[in-house]
């Protein structure tokens, strides 16, 4: 007993973090009284004790012999110079309390929540609706282009130059401002998005703003704000993709022969989106100076640099055909094309920094602007598939009654919800100022990943009416762009089985990056202070996830709503601090190769965030109708880091043993098909349904098919009572089985409605009619279609 006291004691000292030195005292005071040690164990015990307590002992008979260990065996993983810039790209944020066995409430609950300025509200509602009354999306896949006017409209109102500064001429909006436009714009077309997306993010504007020269900013961002230039970004190449350090493209320093400095260029660019159209070209390419002009190296590194389109040598003339969706997208080749040292981005300054431009850059703009492709998207679907199930019947009932059905429609309304509250929460904290890295490779990953699931799954809901291609078809064009963002800006698998634990774990964590840099130096007192606390930290989730798991997170003392949520959220993130670092001490540097596992340590990263976004959510926009949402969100996600925790401890030989107990206690399961059928019927509500669905593109245009679709719900619903009657009356015999014409006709002779109800129920159906029936053409006419 007293030896089981002992162990109780170490846990407890483990848990609550106790410093070391008053722990050994704790401990030998408590084996003075209960255990019988003789001297020599003593004097053991009370020798070890000081020298781990005394710092300086512990530095040279401890830590140095550690350190030559680590060097000997060479255990300490290797960093490339392009990781170590991906490293130092972007900032920790809430993430790494996840690496810390804690989940901060108080911060999560006080990010400052960004509200639109006024002009950003009106050009919302304004510019961005006019620009979207000015085509549509059959037109421009038919058009396989933007008319002239919609070019001019874009440019002309300054869509290029949303993240250009006011001083610049641009709007200078912020990012929660930026993504909601580009979230209205994809409801209405995905190519409309893109075209005004890109200038936006990774490309000449964006690297100009940080890092070009004063000359630079002054003689390209006015032109870009207002589309006198139109830009494109040249980095991907046939043999270099997501790895993008591998590129072939090249510049040569020389002198010409007037001494003057220039870089002679040779590239092969590919998936250039705007590059058949675009005056400006922000290439990347590898520099080279052979004959030490500039200094005494010769591999000068990853270099920015701005092309003009029309320099000789230069051919953007082609265009790519991506899955048949008409955004502008193209090959550009460049042969001997000479440009001024001035060209590259930051001038001199900028050489060989590209690779850290690019990450930067990348760091910030994955959270925003896929994100708010697939939201947009994502919002649209849902209000189709809500929409339409609604309208749809077979044997004598909406689509929505059924079972499956219901499924489907509530996992899509409640994925739109979550990516909605992960959406805000990014956003806020990045005009808060923050750089989240790795939480925006989170979002590029599960945005785009929950996106293709809605889209599937509402295709399922339409049938037919989704298969059909044509002006009536709602989700086709979406269905097709769908794996053009799964694979920009970094594939997703390359994302997800590298990119968001494996540099979440260095990053994030908060002693594992302090001690490579310690033992980089051999800086013996740095790596003793990271190295020990890092075993504190160890100790201390082990004895938390212990806990945690006795008391399934019970006692945990947590403040707000969905209490429940977050103890389990504070359990998940104490057993992902300590499975994380015993598979590090267990795989050691070769977990950069067991990327599955890596993977399935991400997923349990990533629902940690999707959860956390969610209950800040809720508790920032509090409506009793959304708990549903939370309820099936946080039991979907738990039930993901669940099975990630057993496909971990399936994969990890000796962990496999451990397997039924992880089963046994399971953090959580999936949402019951109750909460289904609970969020089906409130989606029922119109208003419901558009407060969720908030942002999209309504035309204003009473012909335009999805403004029929919400004219259609409304007169359903207006109608709905007078439907349930001639139901009834059939039931009764009152009334035959006929046409909806004549069954009408007969409840009006039998004063069961009125005329204006009569006129409704037509009205009504005929509408219903129209936005079930699908699109034919003549043989002749189909042949000619895009």
């Amino acid at each position: 007993m007293e030896f089981l006291i002992f162990l109780l004691i170490i846990a407890v000292l483990s848990y609550f973090t106790f410093p070391l030195l008053y722990s050994l005292i704790i401990l030998g005071v408590y084996g003075f009284i209960f255990f019988d040690l003789n001297i020599v164990l003593w004097l053991i015990f009370i020798t070890i004790g000081l020298i781990f307590s005394i710092k300086s002992l512990r530095e040279k008979y401890i830590t140095s012999k550690i350190v030559d260990f680590i060097n000997k065996k060479n255990l300490m993983p290797k960093i490339s110079p392009t990781e170590e810039a991906a490293l130092q790209a972007g900032i920790n944020w809430i993430e790494t309390s996840f690496f810390e066995a804690k989940v901060d409430f108080e911060k999560i609950k006080n990010e400052k929540i960004t509200m639109l300025t006024d002009e950003e509200e009106s050009f919302l509602n304004n510019e961005v609706n006019q620009l979207c009354e000015l085509t549509t999306d059959w037109e421009i896949f038919q058009d396989r282009d933007l008319k002239p006017e919609v070019w001019q409209f874009i440019k002309d109102n300054k869509f290029f130059g949303m993240i250009i500064p006011k001083e610049y001429g641009g709007l200078g909006f912020s990012a929660t401002a930026h993504s909601k436009i580009i979230e209205k714009l994809v409801s209405r077309s995905q190519v409309l998005a893109i075209t005004v997306m890109v200038p936006n993010s990774l490309g000449p504007a964006e690297l100009i703003l940080k890092h070009g020269t004063k000359e630079q900013k002054k003689r390209y961002l006015k032109d870009l704000a207002v589309g006198k230039q139109v830009p494109c970004f040249a980095l991907t190449e046939p043999n270099a993709g997501s790895d993008a350090t591998s590129i072939q493209s090249n510049g040569t320093i020389f002198k010409d022969e007037n001494g003057s400095i220039k870089i002679k260029l040779n590239f092969e660019k590919r998936y250039i989106t705007l590059g058949n159209i675009a005056t400006l070209i922000g290439l990347a390419f590898k520099l080279y100076d052979p004959e030490q002009i500039l200094g005494e190296e010769k591999d000068l590194g990853i270099t920015f640099a701005l092309i003009d389109s029309k320099l000789e040598g230069v051919d953007n003339s082609k265009r790519h055909d991506p899955l048949g969706i008409p955004f502008v997208n193209s090959p550009i080749l460049g042969k001997d094309v000479i440009i001024n040292l001035e060209d590259v981005i930051g001038g001199k300054e900028g050489i060989g920094k590209g690779w850290q431009m690019l990450v930067e850059s990348l760091s910030i703009g994955r959270g925003i602007s896929l994100p708010s492709v697939s939201l947009g998207g994502s919002k649209f679907a849902l209000n189709v598939v809500s929409s339409y199930s609604m309208l749809r019947e077979q044997f004598g009932l909406s689509i929505n009654h059924f079972e499956g059905v219901e499924e489907k429609i509530a996992k899509i309304a409640s994925f739109t919800y979550m990516l909605n509250a992960a959406r805000n929460y990014t956003l806020d904290a990045i005009d808060n100022g923050e750089k989240p890295a790795v939480v925006n490779s989170i979002m590029k990953y599960h945005a785009t990943e929950k996106f293709r699931e809605i889209i599937n799954d509402a295709m399922d809901v339409l049938g037919g009416s989704a298969i059909i291609r044509g002006e009536k078809n709602f989700l086709a064009h979406a269905y097709f762009a769908l794996p053009i963002s799964i694979t920009v800006e970094g594939a997703n698998i390359l994302t997800r089985n590298l990119m968001q634990f494996g540099q979440g774990l260095i990053k994030s964590h908060p002693y594992i990056y302090r001690q490579i840099n310690a033992l980089k130096t051999n800086n013996i007192k740095a790596f003793d202070d990271a190295f020990f606390s890092h075993i504190g930290l160890v100790l201390s989730a082990f004895s938390k996830t212990i806990f945690y798991y006795l008391t399934r997170g019970f006692f945990i003392s947590t403040k707000g709503s969905f209490k429940r949520y977050k103890q389990k959220l504070v359990w998940v993130s104490a057993d992902f601090t300590f499975l994380s670092n015993l598979i590090l001490a267990l795989v050691g540097p070769a977990l950069k190769k067991r990327e599955n596992i890596s993977a399935r340590l991400a997923d349990i990263l990533s629902y940690s965030y999707l959860i956390t976004a969610t209950l800040r959510e809720y508790e920032n926009n509090s409506n009793k109708e959304h708990i549903v949402f939370v309820d099936y969100i946080c039991n979907y996600c738990f039930n993901q880091i669940q099975i990630a925790r057993e496909d971990i401890f399936n994969n990890i030989g000796v962990l496999k043993i451990f397997i039924p107990f992880v089963k046994l206690n399971a953090i959580a399961m999936k949402a019951s098909d109750k909460l289904n059928a609970q969020i089906v019927k409130q989606l029922k509500n119109q208003y419901f349904l558009n407060e969720i669905c908030d942002n999209i593109f309504i035309s204003n245009n009473e012909s335009d098919r999805f403004t029929k679709l919400q004219k259609a719900v409304e007169l359903n619903n207006e109608v709905l009572n007078s439907f349930y009657k001639i139901k009834e009356a059939i039931k009764e015999g009152k009334i035959q089985k006929d046409s909806i014409e004549n069954m009408v006709d007969k409840a009006l002779e039998i004063k069961l409605i009125d005329k204006t109800q009569a006129s409704l129920l037509k009205k009504a159906y005929s509408l219903k009619q129209e936005l079930i029936n699908v699109d034919a053409y003549k043989v002749k006419v189909y042949k000619g279609l895009r």
